[in-house]
């Protein structure tokens, strides 16, 4: 691809496909000529696709070397394919999938990369010093906003070592149907945040008194030292005073806490992408794709997720799983968000948002072909439910809804220390827990959002960087975020989104 951005340029991915998308910011006329030889007849936007030659009625449409649709009517050569000429194809059959059959061979080691963590007593690592506060309830939520706003004002000034002080707020613990089967989600997600390894193994819950989710779920080990139940207390200020006290005496011991130089391998990282487009799957993912594969050859553990994302691309990972009963979770995690999903009277096609397809994408399809482009090309070494924690290292498929609030709960819930999230459309998305590294997918939007996004992978599309240079830079950015030697846009302005749970069971 040529370099100079005034050029016009489209991006055809696999020799196989019958069209591409265009590159040029703005899009381009009809009467564009290319070097190839073709001619735009009409005006074709950004990111959208062109037909590389004329498609028949019922015609498969292929990008990626994949099957993405069917074209609706004849289609000729140099043509916007707009979103309402593609019919979308069914989701690959999930009983007869070859699992670990092309199992990618095991990349060769990257030694010499370390990074400066929060050593923790459980040999776990943190890249953040956070006090983090949990709570059983949603009703306790109003006190301990107050609360954390006084400790932060009149507390945290005085241990500069403490980077943070973060409320686990949610929606859950009460109204619900708590012995239901599917109350294991949200209950497991909240015991695993509680002892994120950014909390530096220091556990503080607020509850109520009478809610459903008892504070003595939450937490591990039981401790009433590290509880406190609001209906015990004598007022509301009494209430706040008991809390900033136990904050503090958190705060002094994580006050001590100094960085040492620790491996790679001690790292999690959560791969995600939001408000895609139509060059996720050729720029930013295959970018975050190189750069887990640089982290696994580090010895990392990597997570990538989204199960409406990987839906339609699924015949692409299951070979790629390390053995049979690793493919079979995987298999296990399609099925029973195929289940939930009818359980709503809806399918996987009402992921795609209307950002997406004015990004280029024109059904889930598309979109779950370049999503996966995250997860690189190492082998699937482990599949989590929702808010598990992984028992290895390598590459793992956690999986959890498309939801970026969700999937960035539950991966946290995961022990993730940095999540690396790309964007076409752009949004402001940020974690309190852990930094979020925003990748961008077009030079239009860093050059928009020069003061949000992180990394810039649209200079991949013109052919001003590769994605192995690319890669390069997130793996680097990655380290230098996780030793607190920079900090990720989202944190430098403190946008923090709330937490989200996923809670499939009923509530009362």
């Amino acid at each position: 691809m040529a370099s100079r951005t005034d050029e016009p340029l489209f991006i055809k991915v696999h020799p196989e496909d019958n069209v591409a998308i265009i590159v040029n910011c703005g899009g381009l006329p009809a009467g564009t000529e290319f070097p190839s030889g073709l001619t735009l007849i009409e005006h074709v936007p950004q990111g959208h696709k062109v037909a590389l030659r004329d498609l028949a009625q019922d015609e498969a449409i292929i990008r990626y070397g994949e099957v993405i649709g069917y074209a609706i009517q004849p289609i000729a050569k140099g043509s916007w394919i707009e979103e309402s000429l593609v019919v979308m194809p069914t989701a690959p059959e999930l009983d007869d999938l070859p699992l670990g059959n092309k199992v990618p061979p095991t990349l060769p080691p990257l030694d010499g990369y370390t990074f400066e963590g929060f050593r923790n007593e459980n040999g776990t690592v943190a890249s953040k010093n956070i006090l983090g506060i949990s709570t059983s309830v949603q009703c306790v939520v109003g006190v301990l906003d107050y609360a954390v706003k006084k400790i932060k004002e009149e507390l945290l000034p005085q241990y500069p070592n403490v980077d943070d002080v973060v409320a686990l707020k949610h929606n859950y613990g009460c109204g619900v149907a708590i012995n239901a089967p599917e109350a294991v989600v949200p209950i497991r997600t909240l015991r695993n945040l509680a002892i994120h390894p950014n909390f530096g193994g220091e556990v503080m819950i607020v509850g109520l008194g009478c809610e459903k989710l008892l504070p003595e779920q939450v937490i591990p080990v039981p401790d009433k030292a590290n509880i406190l139940s609001l209906q015990d207390q004598q007022g509301f200020t009494n209430m706040v005073h008991v809390i900033v006290k136990m904050a503090d005496e958190r705060l002094k011991r994580l006050n001590e806490r100094k960085r040492v130089t620790c491996p790679v391998s001690d790292l999690v990282i959560g791969l995600q992408c939001g408000g895609s487009d139509a060059f996720s799957g050729v720029t930013a993912n295959p970018a975050v794709g190189y750069a887990a594969d640089l982290l696994v050859r580090a010895g990392a553990t990597v997570m990538f997720s989204e199960v409406t994302e990987v839906r339609d691309a699924i015949h692409l990972l299951t070979p790629r799983v390390v053995n049979e009963e690793v493919g079979r979770a995987l298999i296990r995690e399609m099925k029973y968000y195929d289940r939930y999903l009818e359980l709503g009277e809806v399918d996987r096609s009402s992921n795609t948002a209307p950002g997406n397809k004015k990004g280029g994408l024109a059904n889930i399809v598309e979109k779950a072909l370049g999503s996966i482009a995250k997860s690189g090309s190492s082998p699937i070494s482990e599949v989590l439910s929702p808010g598990e924690r992984p028992t290895g290292k390598g590459l793992i498929y956690a999986a959890t809804p498309a939801s970026d609030f969700i999937c960035g709960t539950l991966q946290l819930a995961s022990g993730i220390h940095v999540q690396v999230f790309t964007t076409g459309r752009g949004t402001p998305y940020g974690l309190a827990m852990a930094p979020v590294i925003k990748v961008s997918t077009r030079n239009a939007l860093r050059e928009q959002w020069h003061d949000l996004i992180d990394v810039n992978a649209g200079t991949i599309a013109t052919g001003e960087a590769s994605i192995e240079e690319v890669g390069w830079e997130i793996f680097r950015l990655i380290l230098d975020v996780a030793s607190g030697r920079k900090k990720t846009w989202a944190d430098q302005w403190g946008l923090h989104n709330d937490l989200c749970l996923f809670n499939p069971a009923p509530v009362t």
